[in-house]
């Protein structure tokens, strides 16, 4: 049998391919948006896709099930049971129910209708008959059963999550019931995912010790289940919904991948003030040095993705700020995985060719943390904005601080205590603390500061922090 697994970090989110070499084919199983790297497999392996099979109607990522059917001519499959549901799939496919198979040479997959996640999950057994032909040897699991934790229920709402928690309990006690120990379990996801909470940072499992460790497959009765599972839900990214349309209606399919070019400074200002959104790429130094005013910060490597989606706008025009020439491809990469398509161009000869051009620079001070502690004792005016995640805020904070996890900052920007006051943002590394900071000067703020290397070097400095088994908002400084 031939399993391959893909991963992009940023997302957390693995996709596979599985086949025979023996008759030279494969399926590819939850494709990410930028289907090369599938093509390019195949060829390396001397493959053909044959098939192409989703779990589920992602809401996380922008699914590349249509762009690779029809580079590949490949028969996407898809879940049979959305039909009636919030989100059905609009595009041609082959509905899969459960008991259905795709059959590789030796390799056979099954479908298994696992809803809980969302209605349509489906979970696919795979049997190497080379092995077993009875005893499948692993289960791709999708957004259902991760390592450790279990695929969240709450993506269609608050009127449809309790009645999802319990077919997830259904799922997760009836359907996986008679599958044996030594069964592999190959989730969509790793740690770091929205889709559920507490996550390992192993990529896979086995059935025997998730039923011994996953505290979800623990004996529990259906309501204890369900409280558990709704109290642990992660927040909310809102552009989940909007991902589920697009991969439920099926975006734009590419014909390749954009390929953005070199703007003038002059023109780039133009098409900044008509409406475009300049996206900055660069690190937080950098940006603090001098930036495009209004423009949003979110650094290029494997998280611009996740804080992408979080923040900027859909359907309006991207100009890119940072990359050069030779950089384009990987940011444009982490941007289209999220649906962010529209990436016009990006500015030719970076801040410097802005500058040089005459145009203004907004700079955001930039603090150590001993001299934010200082400024703390001097200025108790100031409002301290801690954008982490609720565990880490939990495991250690300043205590005058005002804890809003940065993806909800901008719906909850009446929260702080207006433009008179200066606003100092910390996160765990100085990141996301950047990514904060441009959303306040977005919303008209001037007085920010970012904290450099955030909590991991305030901690590093010995300063003072305090912590909270509650994990809710603080009030700011008195």
């Amino acid at each position: 049998m031939l399993f391959e697994r893909f991963e992009v970090p940023g997302l957390s989110h693995y996709s596979y391919a599985v086949g025979c070499p023996g008759v030279g084919k494969v399926a590819i199983v939850d494709p990410q948006r930028d289907v090369d790297i599938y093509l390019d497999f195949a060829r390396a392996q001397g493959v053909e896709i044959a098939y192409i099979l989703e779990t589920h109607i992602h809401a996380d990522y922008a699914s590349g099930a249509r762009e690779l059917a029809q580079y590949t001519g490949a028969e996407l499959m898809v879940s049979g049971y959305d039909k009636g549901e919030l989100f059905e799939v609009a595009f041609r496919h082959r509905d899969l129910f459960e008991g259905n198979t795709v059959e590789l040479g030796a390799v056979r997959i099954e479908a298994l209708h696992t809803p809980g996640h969302t209605p349509e999950h489906l979970s696919f057994l795979v049997y190497d008959g080379s092995r077993s032909r009875e005893i499948p040897m692993l289960m791709l699991t999708g957004d259902f059963l991760f390592v450790g934790s279990l695929g969240r229920p709450d993506l269609l709402g608050e009127e449809a999550k309790r009645g999802l928690a319990h077919e997830l309990y259904k799922s997760a006690r009836e359907k996986i019931a008679g599958l044996p120990d030594g069964l592999e379990i190959h989730p969509a996801h790793g740690a770091g995912s929205m889709c559920g909470s507490g996550m390992s940072g192993r990529s896979y499992s086995t059935l025997g010790f998730e039923r011994i460790a996953n505290p979800y497959l623990a004996p529990l009765t259906e309501a204890a289940f369900v409280e558990r599972i709704l109290e642990s839900v992660p927040p909310f990214p809102e552009y989940y919904k909007r991902m589920k349309l697009i991969n439920s209606i099926g975006g734009l399919v590419f014909p390749q991948l954009p390929t953005p070019r070199g703007i003038d400074a002059e023109t780039f200002r133009s098409l900044s003030e008509a409406g475009h959104i300049v996206l900055d790429v660069r690190d937080q130094h950098a940006y603090g040095t001098g930036h495009i005013g209004g423009s949003f910060a979110i650094g290029a490597g494997q998280d611009l993705s996740t804080w992408a989606s979080w923040v900027v706008p859909y359907d309006v025009p991207l100009l890119l700020v940072g990359p050069d020439a030779a950089e384009v491809d990987a940011v444009v990469r982490s941007l289209v995985r999220v649906g962010l398509d529209d990436i016009r161009g990006y500015l030719q000869g970076g801040i410097a060719a802005w500058e040089k051009a005459g145009f203004d620079l907004t700079q955001t001070t930039t603090l150590a943390p001993e001299q934010v502690y200082e400024l703390l004792a001097k200025d108790p005016s100031v409002q301290i904005l801690d954008v982490r995640s609720e565990g880490e805020w939990d495991a250690g904070h300043l205590s005058e601080a005002l804890h809003i996890m940065g993806g909800e900052l901008t719906e909850r920007l009446d929260e702080l205590e207006g433009q008179e006051k200066a606003i100092a943002c910390m996160c765990g590394t100085g990141y996301r603390s950047t990514v904060a900071c441009s959303i306040l000067e977005r919303a008209g703020l001037t007085r920010l500061i970012n904290t450099a290397g955030g909590m991991r070097a305030w901690e590093a400095a010995g300063l003072p922090l305090e912590q909270s088994r509650q994990g809710t908002a603080k009030s700011a400084l008195n």
